[in-house]
């Protein structure tokens, strides 16, 4: 996601009116717990576009996503409706869900650590082999299509991915099917789970822009 309000774009200097200088650019501190504000606008939208580098240069991809809702005090309420542009990269089935995602478990956080996002996609896709590879980072950002601009928001967050397996993986699925209950009702997507991976991303600098609250508002969250 661009600058979506014109303001200093780099995340170690200047911010809009409204926000902040802080750790990269905003007002977090260190070990601090995520704010409401950015929890609540993950839990919001569905699709997120990950940046990512390989021997190949950069590229960027759109995946849906999930995050636990349950852990935001007044989140949106969840519908099964969503703008997927893939739906191979989108599959879920009701056979794998699993304990829900409470402290200390998938979709738990320890102190400091920032809310997990589940998405779906195959390792032998491109995005999927960059993620899978030792150290890699991502950038993301997430925001809905048509606003006004004089309430525009999104997020943008940077982190580190990784599939999931066993009990972690039935947890995430779960949490997974929550955001996307038509994904357990297809037959299709049941199937095509089985030839995919369960991702987790866990973001450890957020940033929420909220022209909402001001032109340039923004509010930043860093785990270090």
């Amino acid at each position: 996601m661009a600058e979506m309000n014109g303001a200093e774009g780099t995340d170690g200097g200047a911010v809009g009116p409204g926000g902040a200088a802080g750790l990269d650019g905003g007002p977090g501190l260190d070990g601090a717990p995520c704010p409401e504000a950015i929890r609540r606008a993950l839990a919001a939208h569905t699709t997120m576009t990950l940046a990512y580098a390989d021997e190949d240069g950069p590229q960027a991809c759109a995946v849906l996503y999930a995050t636990d809702a349950s852990v935001v005090a007044g989140a949106n309420e969840v519908t099964g409706g969503t703008g997927a542009t893939d739906m191979t990269e989108s599959a879920g089935t009701a056979g794998t869900a699993g304990t829900a995602g409470a402290a200390g478990t998938v979709g738990g956080e320890a102190a400091g650590d920032g809310p997990a996002l589940y998405f779906v996609t195959a390792t032998t896709t491109r995005h999927g082999r960059a993620l899978a590879e030792p150290g890699a980072r991502v950038a993301f950002t997430a925001q809905r299509d048509g606003q006004e601009w004089s309430a525009l928001t999104g997020l943008q967050g940077r982190g580190r991915c990784r599939v999931l397996a066993g009990g972690e993986r039935a947890a995430g699925w779960r949490i997974y099917l929550e955001r996307f209950p038509f994904v357990a009702a297809s037959d299709r997507l049941r199937a095509a789970l089985e030839r995919t991976e369960l991702w987790e991303l866990r973001p450890d600098w957020l940033r929420l822009i909220d022209n909402g609250q001001g032109f340039g508002h923004k509010e930043e969250w860093s785990s270090s």
